[in-house]
């Protein structure tokens, strides 16, 4: 499979105006995801087994809500799945960035929803860790 498909607009415009060719670089566009299939992320979420929670929660399929629930799982994968996922609302990664691991916090900052003011607080991180990832992902 080619990864072309997974450009961004801002990605395949620079692929084309380094090209010479003018057709698309892609024409396929993938179906909206069913009703049945955001179901099973959500019942994935409710798993007895955390493997199946991390997978719920690094799903593009998992709604907000869903987000939410496992953001206050007490297995550290799971957290960690919701603090890397790129859909993760702004107050959630705010949350998970005063979660009592470093590695949560780890993931909160090199995730690229987080907003500047967020990362400006991690790079105050107690962590080294957290503050070097945090340092690094503001010259993104």
């Amino acid at each position: 499979m080619s990864c072309v498909g997974f450009f961004t607009p801002e990605q395949l415009a620079r692929v084309r105006a380094a090209g010479d060719d003018p057709r698309p670089v892609s024409t396929f566009r993938s179906p909206e995801a069913s009703a049945s299939k955001r179901r099973r992320v959500a019942e994935m979420a409710m798993s007895p087994d955390p493997r199946v929670r991390a997978a719920a929660a690094g799903s593009s399929l998992a709604a907000a809500e869903v987000l939410q629930r496992l953001a206050a799982d007490p297995d550290l994968g799971v957290r960690a799945a919701v603090a890397r996922h790129p859909a993760s609302p702004p107050d959630l990664l705010d949350r998970l960035a005063t979660d009592a691991d470093e590695t949560i916090r780890g993931w909160v900052a090199a995730n690229p929803a987080s907003s500047p003011d967020l990362l400006e607080r991690l790079c105050d991180d107690s962590s080294p860790t957290v503050r070097s990832v945090a340092a690094w992902a503001q010259c993104w």
